[in-house]
């Protein structure tokens, strides 16, 4: 009897920890959230990796999906330092608008934010202030890296809900990407961007959601 109970709880053992690695294995394909609408007000290329996400923007514009790119303005951290002594520096912001303009998205259809961006929430406030000032626009599209993408999405769902904005928020990951979310642990820069991300987003939900709340 004891012999045969253990089998048993040995073999829901072997059940639970296939269930968990089978888990596992799925997470890449879990923050790569894609949803893109037919048509949308305006697109937001979040910033970071930004050359893979300038060519997904330009893609979408090109598509005739939009034609309204909004980017807010990250922090320069020490850049500005650089600037005070006198260097020139191009913020990356800029150099992403200008790359998107060299592939073809008209200067004038792109909205550069104030904002001073340190974190995707930073940047979800910044685009839900200019959102409350202007009415009319109520689908948009977050134009991001593919891990990036599911985090991303809670983020301004949770931050322009709170600012009672009743707007649809699609998602379009970057193809460009080199991010692999079937096989993702067999590479480490993917390993380390899946990690990063469910890091990320446990501190949104037990710290940075709260900040939302309070901004808004």
């Amino acid at each position: 009897m004891v012999l045969r109970l253990r089998i048993i709880l040995f073999g829901v053992l072997i059940v639970l920890v296939f269930m968990f690695i089978g888990g596992c294995r799925k997470t890449g394909l879990w923050l790569v959230r894609e949803d893109v609408p037919m048509h949308a007000d305006a697109m937001i290329l979040l910033m970071g990796p930004f050359p893979e996400r300038v060519l997904q923007v330009a893609d979408l514009y090109h598509e005739g999906i939009t034609d309204n790119l909004i980017i807010v303005y990250e922090s320069m951290g020490a850049y500005q330092a650089l600037e005070e002594r006198g260097a020139t520096i191009i913020r990356t912001t800029e150099q992403a608008r200008d790359a998107a303009v060299a592939l073809g998205v008209p200067d004038s259809c792109i909205t550069m934010l104030p904002g001073d961006a340190r974190s995707t929430l930073d940047e979800a406030l910044a685009v839900s202030d200019y959102l409350a000032m202007q009415p009319g626009p109520d689908t948009l599209i977050l134009v991001s890296s593919p891990a990036h993408m599911r985090r991303a999405y809670m983020i301004f769902k949770t931050v322009l809900k709170r600012a009672d904005l009743n707007t649809y928020v699609g998602c379009s990951p970057s193809k460009y990407s080199s991010f692999n979310p079937d096989r993702w642990w067999r590479r480490k820069e993917d390993i380390q961007s899946v990690l990063s991300e469910w890091i990320k987003i446990l501190n949104f939900k037990i710290i940075e959601q709260g900040k939302a709340l309070v901004s808004n």
